[in-house]
């Protein structure tokens, strides 16, 4: 069997038997995307950096809402508790201009900042899914 077919094969049978895993809310570096209301999607880490957070999120919003690259991303809630999962680590975030907070004072701090208020284009937020996983 083809490695691609072998993968796809894999990836059926994974979603088979894990019913509530869903392969379009899981992006690179093992972020997990949800869904929650008014077109707000919380990204969820075990363990990382803030640039994974941004990873995670331009993912979901370009592969799974079909965002474009120049869509902008707004955290909406800064790294805290999950909503939908629990785990102690998540950032809300939206697409929707209307649904952001007012950029902190002084603008964006940095990639690791993780404010309500904080934007980044899809784009480029999707370029830190190519930063090695050491990177502070």
């Amino acid at each position: 069997m083809k490695p691609i077919a072998a993968a796809a094969v894999a990836a059926s049978i994974l979603t088979m038997a894990l019913p509530g895993i869903s392969l379009a809310n899981a992006s690179g570096h093992n972020v997990r995307v949800n869904s929650m209301s008014d077109g707000i999607f919380e990204a969820v880490l075990r363990t990382g950096n803030g640039h994974l957070f941004w990873c995670g999120a331009a993912d979901y919003a370009h592969r799974v809402i079909g965002a474009p690259w120049s869509a902008k991303l707004h955290i909406t809630r800064g790294l805290g508790p999950s909503e939908t999962t629990g785990r102690r680590s998540a950032v809300q975030f939206t697409l929707d201009a209307n649904l952001a907070q007012t950029p902190p004072p002084g603008g964006y701090g940095s990639v690791n900042s993780l404010q309500a208020g904080d934007t980044m284009s899809v784009q480029r937020a999707l370029d830190y899914c190519f930063v090695p996983l050491g990177w502070p």
